[in-house]
Parts: C-alpha cells; structure tokens; sequence
C-alpha cells in the first residue's frame, strides 16, 4: 500500500510521463515522416528561401508561362501581314455540263470529238472525275488593323511582363511572411517549454510544502492542473511550428518543410517620401501604364477597319481525271484585290466607342491604384512605428511579468501569498511571453509589408 504522501507524489508526477510519452511519440512520427521522405529538412536565411522560392514556386511559374503566352500574341498578330502559302488536294465527280467541260479543259483532254456531238455533248455530257492540286500564296501589301494588332500585342505583353514582376514581390512578400511565421511559431515553442519549466517549479515547491505540513493538498491539485494546461500549450504551440514550416515549404516549391535560420532582420525605415517616390516603379504601375497604352492602341485597332485592306494573290493549278497529284493539265493565276466594308450594321461605330471608353477604365483604375498604393505606404509607414512602441511595451512587461512570479514565488515559499496568486502570476508571465513574440512578428511583418508596398522589397532584402 501506498502512502497518502507517495499517492500525491505519483499523482504529481502521472502527467509528466504522460506528456514525456507524448513528446517521445511525436518525436518518432517525426522521424518517421523524414525517413519516408528520405531527406533532412533545409534550414535557410531568409534571403536564401526567398531566392529558392522565385525559382521554384509553381505560382510564380504559371505567371511565367502566362507571359511567355502573352508574348505568343505579337507572333500571331504578326503573321497576318506575312505571305499565307497554301496546298490543297481535292477530287470533284459531277455531271454538270459547265463544270465538265471546264475540267476536261483544264485537264488539257478537250478534243474535236467533244464537239461532234453538240449541243447534245454540252447539254449532257456524263459525270467525269477531276483530281484538282493547287498551291497558292496570298500576301497583303497594306493592312492597317493587321499592323495595329501588332502594336497592341506588344503593349499587352508589355504590360504582362511588368505584372509578372509585382507577382515575383508578391512571392517575396509571402515567403517573408511565412519565415516570420516560423520563427514567431519557433519563439512561441520556446515560450510554452518555460511555462512547462515554471509549472513543473510550481508542482515542486507546493509538493515540498505540503510534504513538510506546511501546505495544502488543494495547492499540489492546482499546480497538476496548470502544468496540464502549460503541456497542452506546448503541444499546440509545436503543432504550429510544424504547419509552420509545411507551409514554407509550399511557397519554396516543395511538398518537405523547411526551417530558418535563427537570425532577426533588421528594419531599416526612412522617410516616407522615399517610399512614395520609389512606388512609381512598382511593377504594377507600369503593367497599369502599359495597358492603357494597350487599350489606346485598341482604338486604333477598331478604327483600322474602316480602311480598306489591299493584297495580292498567286496560286499555281494542276488537273488530273484519274490519279491524285497528276498533271494532265496545269494553269497558274495572279491576283491584285482590294476589300472594303463600306456597311456592317454599325459594328465598327460601337467598335470604337468601347474601345474609347475602355481607355477612361484604364486611366482611372490606373488612379485609382496610385491613391491606394499612396493610403498602404502611409498606413504601414504609421503601423511601424506603432509597432516598434509595442515592443518596448511587450519586453518591459515581460521584466515587470518576471519579477512578479519572483516577488509571489518568494512569498508563497514563506506562507505570505496562497497558490493562486503563484499561478495567477505565471498565467501573466506566459502571457507576457507569448505577446512578445507575437509583437516582435508584428514588428517585423510591418517593415516587410512597407518595403512590398513601395515596391522596394527585393532591394531592400537585398535580392536584386
């Protein structure tokens, strides 16, 4: 039998195996999954993750191969004022006289013994087969909307390609943002193991005092229960250190997670004037720039078409009755045309007005981003500083939160202070911790997301 002073030292320490055994569990499915994956996870700088990320990152590849389509476009609008050549086979078997007695023509087997029997031999003249092989070439010599869709093209992927740099900040952006993530996710961990440290401390002393009839046994209950409710934080906070890098590892391109290195990046902040004037290179500014560009170019697109198109066309004949690609007889045609839509229902009037009034979109919108862009620098700019003053706040409570678990811990060690002022105490340091971490993140997400609105984020991180 045990005695009512081992019960409670068992009781004390039941929650530590059970949270050892848990700990020893995770720790093996841990090493479980890295040997299923069969690589040890990359520990990098941020400067190193955010490169690995731009060359890796399946987002930032589609919008890669969304440009390379786009420049697709100036080809295509291109190849409307180069020659189109043409081969065409085709058989025809008919018994319409017109048609019969100008294939039998251009088959060269016309003779006088077809006109012997006329009119009766042109009036019904039997079917005939005819195996026709062309080849031509028709070249435009002035085609203005053709030569308008080139320079629209261009603008657009002009445009596209200006757009695929703010996508690569936009990479850079949220890698920094996961990075920070971790090491916040990191600190977090840290946090909880001292309040494991601090509860295990608190179980300790209420034990030795009750072992020594100076305490209560409702004390040992309550420190069992905050070190239970210190080893779930712990769990928790672990769990999210391991999304944590999970995700990193998503935005890097790849399905392992990834840790950091341990080092803080240092915000350097200047004058915000410097932040607006460098926003007017923003990617998506100029992509903005270039669309209107784009859409001006549409409306000369549009007007393009009440120009008539002037080209020139060539094909080469040959005819045969019996065999594909025969030469019984062979003809050759040239020709000089000229195409002009002089009414088309007032398709090109409204043609023309929407492309006019998609211009006034686009400037506007353009606007419009330039007032947004201007509000987010002043905003992050403000959210800096309110930042950095919520650091010295977080760290000067975290001294005063310590000192107070000192000043109680003393006191309840000498029978001034019950428990609960103990626990209360440490309730607040672990608070204290956590809200730290939590603004030192801040901090740092703050003078990440000032450098990505200013478009400034890869010079300052010093990638480009």
């Amino acid at each position: 039998m045990l005695s009512a002073t081992e019960k409670i030292g068992f009781a004390s320490f039941r929650p530590c195996v059970f949270f050892i055994l848990a700990v020893a569990v995770a720790a093996c499915a841990q090493d479980m999954e890295g040997d299923s994956n069969s690589q040890p996870m990359q520990k990098l700088s941020l400067q190193a993750a955010i490169r690995q990320a731009l060359e890796n990152n399946h987002q930032l590849k589609a919008s890669s191969h969304s440009v390379s389509a786009q420049r697709e476009d100036i080809g295509i609008a291109r190849s409307y004022m180069l020659p189109r050549i043409a081969f065409d086979e085709s058989l025809t078997r008919t018994d319409t006289p017109g048609y019969a007695f100008s294939y039998k023509m251009n088959q060269g087997r016309l003779t006088t013994a077809d006109m012997a029997g006329a009119p009766a031999t042109f009036n019904d003249p039997g079917y005939i087969n005819d195996y026709q092989t062309s080849f031509s070439v028709e070249q435009p010599i002035f085609a203005p909307q053709a030569m308008a869709g080139i320079d629209m093209s261009q603008k657009r992927f002009d445009a596209a390609a200006e757009g695929f740099g703010r996508t690569r900040e936009q990479i850079a952006f949220s890698v920094a943002q996961s990075y920070f993530a971790v090491h916040t996710a990191g600190e977090l961990v840290d946090a909880a193991l001292k309040g494991v440290d601090d509860a295990n401390e608190h179980l300790r002393i209420s034990k030795v005092r009750y072992d020594s009839g100076l305490g209560l046994h409702s004390d040992t209950l309550r420190a069992s229960t905050s070190l239970k409710e210190s080893q779930q934080k712990l769990i928790t906070a672990g769990k999210d250190l391991n999304l944590a890098q999970r995700t990193m590892g998503l935005l890097l391109g790849t399905q392992q997670s990834v840790n950091i290195e341990d080092n803080a990046l240092e915000i350097n902040v200047k004058q915000i004037q410097y932040y607006i004037a460098a926003a007017v290179s923003r990617g998506d500014i100029k992509s903005a720039k270039h669309s209107i560009e784009a859409a001006k170019k549409n409306v000369d697109f549009a007007s393009a078409e009440y120009l008539p198109v002037l080209g020139v066309k060539g094909s080469y004949q040959l005819d045969d009755h019996s065999s594909m690609l025969g030469s019984e007889g062979d003809s050759w045609m040239g020709v000089l045309f000229m195409r002009w839509y002089l009414f088309d229902g007032f398709r090109r009037d409204h043609q023309q007005a929407k492309a006019k009034f998609q211009v006034a979109q686009a400037k506007e919108s353009l606007l419009e981003l330039e007032d947004a862009i201007s509000y987010r620098i002043y905003q992050a700019y403000l959210t800096i500083d309110e930042m950095h003053k919520n650091v010295l706040l977080a760290k000067s409570s975290l001294e005063t939160a310590n000192e107070g678990v000192r000043l109680v811990r003393e006191r309840y060690e000498n029978s001034l202070s019950p428990l609960v002022d103990l626990l209360d105490a440490q309730l607040m340091l672990d608070h204290a911790r956590t809200n730290l971490a939590i603004k030192e993140n801040q901090y740092r997400i703050a003078g990440i997301s000032l450098y990505f609105e200013s478009g400034t984020i890869l010079k300052e991180l010093g990638i480009e």
